[in-house]
């Protein structure tokens, strides 16, 4: 049986599940590194097989929607940000009203069997069909149910109001929560960890990294772009063996560089060898360095409280390289490259110095450089580690899920890729990623032994 993409998906129920406790209506200002991030929604989705029968009784899709939507109303007592609206603030400024409007809930039912499920393709058989689309608030579910008896759990949520990390919390929450276990981490909504110093002490390498949108060049010409070159969302795994042996190589002269800095710096050279051909002379990579532990360093009761933060605490530092060395160097030195950009960023100064420098521009928005403009003269894209991704947590009472996701076609004009654990082999990634049509076609062609597109006979 081949996978599919094409098959009828029919809404069953539409509901908003709002917190199971009332609580007062206030205003959460949002923190300026929150201000950082363009209105985009983040797709995440789980797969889980039909459940197992408990003794004698079956468990249905309605008993599980139940079990969903009651934990939901629970986690949401402690995560009520994500029950919220964003409003304008007096200078145009996003806001976060908590007024536990709640969380939109669809439930839907697809005609096709979780093994016949086009993962490796999620743009036609996930985007909009098994991930919702958001149209209120700040979070969005679907719970589909599936012609096999398995089930897909999704959902989406405003990237202005949480990353990834805070996200991940409020996942593992919501599934203790189904299995009537207390949430292992308790949020924090302290905006004041983040404040701006006054006076406060900005780099200049921080212009480097972000502008005010007034500083937006025009819309670049799109004569390097082939007509039928466009960005597509693509899911591929990696075979621990492999991880292995491109540390190895962009390892050096006794320099130990991580498994992502490897991955990074292979990417990079792949994306270099189509950025040739297409005439460009650079090229640019970014990597999202999370500043959590950072702003916690000297300071115990900071570190734990950052450690629960929920919120936006992210960074993206990039690097520019000449397309002829990253392709004629060896892996190493492309790796030693990455490392010298991240070094700038992974630092407490660092992510202090943003929270000034935004401050420096409000009331106007500003956005990170590579993502606003970074293919302006080459091809860009950015790394954002998923490695905390929670799949092998995300049980409701039903078992794991055999599989799981981050969704991010991000709006940007620079591709996204995202790392994650594999559910189904220790020491294996599943790759989210989000590059042009011809940049994917050349990685499957020169490094189809790295990138496998994923299937459901790798899953089992």
């Amino acid at each position: 049986m081949g996978a599919k993409a094409d098959f009828m998906v029919t809404v069953s129920k539409n509901e908003v599940v709002a917190a199971v406790l009332p609580s007062q209506e206030h205003w959460l200002p949002l923190s300026n590194l929150d201000l950082l991030l363009p209105p985009v929604d983040v797709g995440v989705f789980f797969c889980y097989k039909k459940p197992e029968a408990i003794g004698d009784s079956l468990i249905s899709f309605g008993s599980m929607v139940v079990a969903l939507k009651k934990a939901m109303a629970q986690a949401l007592v402690s995560y009520y940000a994500f029950a919220g609206e964003v409003v304008p603030n007096t200078v145009g400024e996003p806001e976060l009203v908590c007024n536990n409007r709640g969380v939109d809930f669809v439930e839907a039912y697809a005609d096709v069997e979780l093994h016949n499920l086009d993962l490796h393709n999620p743009d036609q058989s996930i985007e909009g069909r098994l991930v919702p689309n958001k149209k209120n608030g700040v979070l969005s579910v679907q719970a589909t149910e599936l012609r096999c008896g398995g089930l897909v759990v999704a959902c989406t949520f405003d990237h202005r109001i949480a990353d990834a990390y805070s996200t991940n919390m409020f996942l593992v929450s919501w599934a203790e929560i189904a299995r009537s276990k207390s949430i292992s981490l308790v949020p924090s909504f302290r905006r004041s960890l983040l404040n701006p110093r006054h006076p406060g002490c900005i780099d200049p390498s921080l212009d480097l990294m972000y502008m005010p949108i007034s500083s937006l060049p025009p819309p670049k010409d799109q004569h390097h772009q082939t007509p039928d070159d466009h960005l597509i969302s693509r899911i591929y795994y990696i075979t621990s063996e492999q991880l292995n042996e491109l540390q190895l190589l962009a390892c050096s002269n006794g320099y130990k560089r991580t498994k992502l800095e490897s991955f990074s710096a292979f990417l990079w050279k792949m994306v270099a060898l189509l950025a040739a051909k297409d005439n460009f002379e650079v090229t640019k990579m970014g990597i999202v360095v999370d500043g959590r532990v950072r702003l916690g360093e000297d300071d115990k009761v900071k570190a734990s409280l950052m450690s629960s933060y929920f919120g936006n605490v992210l960074s993206i530092p990039f690097g520019s390289q000449r397309v002829n060395e990253l392709i004629e160097k060896p892996l190493s030195w492309v790796a030693n490259q990455v490392h010298d950009f991240l070094d700038q960023a992974v630092t407490k100064e660092h992510f202090l110095g943003l929270i000034d420098w935004v401050e420096a521009h409000r009331p106007e928005p500003a956005l990170a450089k590579i993502y606003s403009n970074g293919s302006y003269d080459g091809p860009a894209f950015v790394v954002s580690s998923g490695q905390r991704f929670p799949v092998s947590k995300m049980d409701f009472g039903w078992g794991c899920p055999v599989f799981g996701s981050y969704h991010f076609p991000w709006g940007g004009d620079a591709g996204y890729v995202m790392p994650m654990p594999s559910p189904a082999r220790e020491g294996d990634w599943v790759v989210y990623m989000h590059l042009f049509k011809r940049q994917l076609e050349l990685i499957e062609t020169e490094a189809g032994n790295v990138f496998r597109p994923l299937t459901f006979d790798y899953l089992d």
